[in-house]
């Protein structure tokens, strides 16, 4: 016979007074072939995950894992009807996201999770906490949370987590994954806890092997927050990442602001306008400005940028093309001319 339960963060955050944003559910005593003859609809490659019909929510088969390679993927799965709840919660990552509850809104917490809500308590259930390095990323993306960032890291797992980055499995983690959790981690409020905890557990090698400072302003937008963690780890943090080049441009854009300062040269100022491109990137422009690294040369830029809009950049359109870089070059030094005025 069919039952379900609801497991995971959503009843982790009801405890804690949240709205979960989405629920997930775990389904014992069925198989993929019923889940679909019931209308569900599979999405899962590895192991039995479904859409539920009417609701779209997801539905997972009970299930227990043995590790068989390397990474978070190298595990093999059995999803038989025998698979108990305790055998099912018994293989997540935190006590915390290790509770269900079953149909008749009653809790089962054999890891006691709940007294670990209680107390702030991020603890691992097992040692099998070990053989999926993605966890250790991801307890630094929760702390990101704004009602979780003020748990703490049980000892024990603090140990757990020494050991994962020592072990040399975090090498083995596909860098599109790796980068899904930072950017997750970029898009919430609490951006700096993820890469301060990443530090703080050598857990930042190798894809952020250069990082030594964690401190970004997360008042920003997630593709800010990256440019400034780049210009304070010499730029050199995305060099091992998929970066997306929404990111990259942000990156590129604050480069060339640092470069542009008021001692700066005729012909350096030049390069740095047409790097900088005001009529383009306005609006990140005077989002960036805001950064505290750019806070020496703010006045200028700014005073910089207002010239060279209102230069009438139309006439290049009346320029022949031999004459267009001329014409160009004599916009941009007048605004550099009024600048200094």
């Amino acid at each position: 016979m069919m039952k379900i339960y609801q497991v995971g963060g959503s009843i982790r955050d009801e405890l804690l007074g949240e709205v979960p944003k989405d629920k997930d559910w775990l389904v014992f005593g069925s198989s993929p072939e019923e889940m679909i003859a019931e209308g569900y609809k599979p999405i899962g490659k590895d192991f039995p995950v479904f859409i539920h019909p009417i609701s779209k929510e997801e539905y997972a088969l009970a299930r227990t894992e043995k590790k068989s390679g390397y990474g978070y993927k190298g595990f093999t799965f059995y999803f038989g009807k025998d698979v108990t709840l305790e055998e099912d919660l018994s293989r997540r990552d935190f006590t915390i996201n290790a509770i269900a509850k079953d149909q008749d809104g009653k809790l089962i917490d054999p890891f006691n999770g709940i007294e670990d809500i209680k107390r702030k308590i991020f603890r691992h259930v097992s040692d099998a906490f070990l053989e999926d390095p993605l966890r250790a990323i991801r307890i630094a993306r929760f702390k990101t949370y704004t009602h979780l960032k003020h748990f703490k890291i049980d000892e024990s797992t603090q140990e757990m987590l020494l050991k994962i980055s020592a072990s040399g499995e975090l090498e083995k983690l596909s860098k599109d994954r790796v980068w899904i959790e930072i950017e997750r981690s970029l898009r919430s409020p609490d951006a700096s806890e993820f890469f301060t905890l990443l530090l703080k557990f050598k857990l930042h090698k190798p894809w952020l092997s250069s990082m030594s400072d964690s401190k970004c302003n997360d008042q920003t937008s997630a593709e800010i927050k990256w440019a400034e963690l780049e210009s304070k780890n010499n730029f050199k943090l995305g060099e091992n990442l998929p970066v997306p080049n929404n990111f990259k441009m942000h990156v590129q854009l604050l480069k060339a602001m640092l470069d542009c300062y008021q001692e700066s040269s005729e012909e350096d100022l030049i390069q740095s306008v047409e790097r900088i491109n005001f009529h383009r990137n306005m609006t990140e422009i005077n989002a960036l400005l805001n950064l505290e690294g750019l806070s020496k040369n703010k006045d200028f830029i700014s005073k910089l940028g207002k010239y060279i809009l209102e230069e009438d950049f139309t006439t290049l359109k009346e320029a022949s093309k031999d004459e267009v870089r001329n014409v160009k070059l004599h916009l941009i030094k007048q605004a550099i001319t009024k600048t200094y005025a």
